[in-house]
């Protein structure tokens, strides 16, 4: 089929943390004509089950899959309304998603928590991406690994995450059987969203290579899995295993029922499911050899083609095709940094800073912003470690903690903001090192994601790194991208590749390191890596302790 891309639109959705946003997209130039965002009615489940009130133990994240769909209903339309055009131009959809969202279906695509005999049990529910409860899972899944020597171990920088796919799925086993045996596809979102619009279930490549442990063209041995768990030996053959399509690829058709919820034509292309990160790279014309691109929101995503397969310590893994067909798409992350910043914000600043936000009609963040601003390289201080919500990269463990050295009687709270800001850069670093030391060089940092609008952040970034950073101009680029694989599905662009030139935006080299900061932040940095190595590799194991009280303690208020 021929498509004039110069009178076509197609559509990316984004679906985050807290909320899905649509957003129109021109086909033949990457134009954004209208966008919409529905927030999700139940945002992250983490204190209680909304069906029982039942409390949750720690480090549990669950969401409400009916929350995904109403973003269908809801921000599609309202982007097609806000774009002004006819849906009839629409030729396809694209989605992401957060990863590695899970959720437990029957055959059909039925969420457990959707079915009466499994509304109260928290194990039936979405696990969100930060779920960490399923630690003591990972532990044991990188543990019997290493023992075995299993080959696909070095492609995920010797650790597999609580986060993924597995340690997940082990969890329900061990702590509900019954939820566990009822699970018939244990389904990526990213996947199930495109179930939900096409009416076929589909598996992609990026989630099942990243979070799925699927490298060269095969899932862990059922030898391996019975090593874990007898009953977990059938975990890929029953609820994992299903037939790969590529980044994209047309998943199917948009189905009649998804057409009546989002008001588009049945029939239209509808891509391969893909991660909010992954969609970022083409969105930001990001896809060649050494170009990293940080996606920077409530967490940081760092995703990076190469042409050569290399063990990187601590990455998140390494995948054929996993982001662009062809190429070795590396994925590493840093667990929390926009979620500590808001953290702060909340708990950590008196009611004089909040009340100077409101008189001068800014928010806090700006007020403690423009007062970090003010300081010099090191005058604060501090030096802090950004493991808030653990440590996904180079050490993945979220049994980690944060820790800010250095505080007196007067110190600022913006001394704080600007240490945790820092913190995060240093991880950001320590991330990039790992990567060059391990020849797969870093060429280009890009940035993207809300956290680019801050320059304050983004000039600290370029002098701790040492390196210009260029940025992704649009506002939505996980959407963008989506838009972008859409084009591709529908057969406007013959590649990815291709539609990323036309659709894509970035202005390059935005932010310039200052050579005076450097030299100073590299003193800085080197701290940083003491207090790094000295808590996360095994010289102080306070954190694990502390956690492990934590836990202990909850157990005994829920009477367990």
């Amino acid at each position: 089929m021929t498509v004039d891309p110069a009178q076509t639109y197609t559509i990316g959705i984004d679906f985050g943390t807290l909320s899905g946003r649509a957003l129109v997209v021109r086909v033949s130039d990457g134009a954004e004509l209208g966008s919409a965002v529905h927030e999700y009615p139940h945002g992250v489940v983490d204190d209680t089950l909304p069906t029982t009130g039942e409390k949750l133990p720690p480090e549990w994240a669950l969401q409400v899959p009916e929350d995904y769909r109403e973003v269908l209903r809801n921000a599609v339309p309202a982007a097609i309304e806000a774009a002004g055009i006819d849906p009839s131009q629409v030729i396809g959809i694209g989605t992401d998603f957060t990863a590695c969202t899970m959720v437990p279906t029957t055959d059909d695509g039925t969420p457990l928590n959707e079915l009466p005999q499994f509304a109260d049990r928290k194990h039936a529910y979405v696990k969100l991406w930060r779920h960490h409860a399923a630690q003591g899972q990972a532990d044991r899944i990188n543990q019997v690994a290493a023992e075995r020597g299993e080959p696909w171990l070095a492609r995920y920088g010797g650790l597999i995450s609580s986060e993924w796919e597995f340690a997940k799925g082990l969890q329900v086993l061990e702590e509900d059987p019954e939820v566990y045996a009822a699970i018939e596809h244990w389904v990526e979102g990213a996947d199930w969203i495109v179930w939900q619009l096409t009416g076929k279930y589909t598996r992609n490549a990026c989630t099942a290579g990243y979070k799925g442990i699927r490298q060269d063209d095969a899932y862990p041995s059922k030898d391996y899995l019975a090593a874990l768990n007898p009953d977990f030996a059938d975990f890929v053959e029953t609820k994992v295993d299903w037939p790969i399509i590529q980044l994209g690829e047309n998943a199917g058709g948009l189905s009649a029922q998804a057409a009546e919820w989002t008001g588009l034509p049945e029939g239209i292309a509808v891509s391969a499911g893909n991660v909010d990160a992954h969609v970022t790279n083409p969105a930001g014309q990001a896809i060649a050899p050494g170009q990293m691109v940080a996606i920077m929101g409530t967490s940081t995503c760092h995703i990076m083609n190469s042409d050569e397969l290399r063990e990187v310590p601590g990455m998140c893994g390494v995948v054929e095709g996993g982001v662009t067909k062809g190429l070795y798409g590396y994925e590493a992350g840093q667990s929390g940094v926009g979620d500590i910043f808001a953290w702060y914000v909340r708990n950590g600043v008196p009611a004089s800073y909040t009340a100077e936000a409101e008189k001068q009609g800014v928010s806090v963040h700006e007020v403690l912003t423009a007062k970090a601003a003010e300081q010099g390289v090191g005058e604060h201080g501090l030096i802090a470690l950004d493991w808030h919500s653990g440590n996904r990269s180079v050490l993945v463990d979220h049994d980690l903690s944060g820790v800010i050295v250095g505080q007196t009687l007067a110190t600022k709270p913006e001394e704080i903001y600007r240490a945790l800001i820092e913190a995060t850069a240093f991880g950001a670093r320590t991330i990039v090192d790992a990567f060059n030391n391990a020849g797969v060089p870093v060429k280009e940092f890009v940035a993207a994601g809300g956290l680019v609008k801050n320059p304050l952040l983004m000039q600290i970034y370029a002098d701790i790194l040492d390196m210009p950073i260029t940025v992704v101009t649009s506002d939505q680029a996980p959407a963008l991208g989506s838009a972008i694989h859409a084009a591709v599905a529908a057969g406007a662009y013959p590649d990815v590749a291709a539609a990323a030139e036309q659709m894509g935006r970035s202005e390059k080299a935005k932010f310039k390191p200052i050579p005076e900061n450097v030299e100073i932040y590299a003193k800085l940095y080197q701290e940083y890596t003491l207090l790094h190595d000295y808590f996360g590799r095994g010289e102080n194991d306070v954190m694990h302790r502390l956690r492990e009280l934590r836990r202990d303690a909850a157990a005994r208020r829920n009477g367990n």
